[in-house]
């Protein structure tokens, strides 16, 4: 199992310095920039002035501020409404990206990772479009939940890096699982791949997230710099985008070499599937 992420790994690391995959960027990017444009210009400083308001209302600042020293961050305190809404919509940001990488660039990572790696698997289109779009937006909304509750728990730092690669793992797994089997695989093979790899395809996607920290810091640092602001935002979108390629390829190589290995072993009858 563990050869497998790591040959899978390897491959989408290739792959994702060919230049064509490079390209694959640009338009997620440039869709993701241009919403987020006027998401911010239309409700960034209406957002600022509400959580001004209850903070407060509620006696909010001074909760924070003592909140903030007892963990050594006091020198938050001054920026805790910025640095608040910054992290609320980060997961509406992750959805964008997630939602444009799949319209935009999986088609395109499939026939890449299939067409070079993989000539003679068979393409059963066990997949839809409505589907993965079903599959992200219901497993989008699991995940804002749980993100928005376990906000709390990023003002303990160590549990910020475990809590927010998991929340990854699971959302990255669920989704990219469908997209990465969608053209090749039949509905039997894809729900049966997607059980019996759970694990492994969960372990990808939560070291996807932890590498989705780095643009995650830069965008919520922006709340810590208005001038520079514009700048981390536009940088953290094209490193989400360029992380979310390389779980796309990473998925990809692991799912079509899974089912490959899968049909050999069960040309005929469906018997258990055996774990790489």
């Amino acid at each position: 199992m563990t050869g497998a992420i790591l040959r899978a790994f390897g491959r989408a690391l290739l792959s994702q310095m060919h230049v064509r995959i490079l390209r694959l960027s640009v338009i997620p990017f440039v869709l993701s920039v241009l919403i987020w444009v006027v998401i911010l210009w239309l409700f960034l400083q209406p957002m600022f002035n509400g959580l001004q308001q209850f903070f407060l209302a509620h006696d909010g600042f001074k909760i924070s501020s003592e909140t903030l020293t007892f963990f050594g961050l006091a020198a938050l305190k001054t920026v805790i409404v910025p640095l608040i809404a910054m992290w609320a919509l980060l997961p509406l940001m992750i959805l964008t990206a997630l939602i444009f990488i799949g319209i935009a660039a999986m088609p395109w990572i499939v026939k890449h990772v299939g067409g070079r790696h993989f000539p003679t698997l068979e393409m059963h289109n066990g997949g839809t479009l409505a589907g993965s779009m079903w599959v992200a937006f219901s497993s989008f909304l699991l995940f804002a939940l749980m993100w928005f509750l376990t906000l709390p728990l990023c003002l303990i730092p160590p549990l910020t890096f475990i809590v927010q690669p998991v929340l990854w793992g699971w959302l990255t797994a669920r989704v990219m699982g469908y997209d990465a089997l969608a053209a090749h695989a039949t509905e039997e093979e894809r729900l049966a791949l997607l059980q019996a790899h759970r694990w492994p395809l969960f372990a990808i996607g939560t070291i996807a997230g932890a590498m989705g920290a780095i643009p995650t810091m830069l965008w919520v640092g922006g709340a810590l710099s208005v001038a520079f602001f514009p700048f981390l935002a536009g940088v953290a979108i094209w490193l989400y985008v360029m992380v979310f390629i390389f779980t796309g390829l990473w998925f990809e190589y692991y799912c079509l070499d899974a089912l490959a290995k899968y049909r050999v072993n069960t040309p005929v009858n469906r018997v258990p599937i055996q774990q790489l």
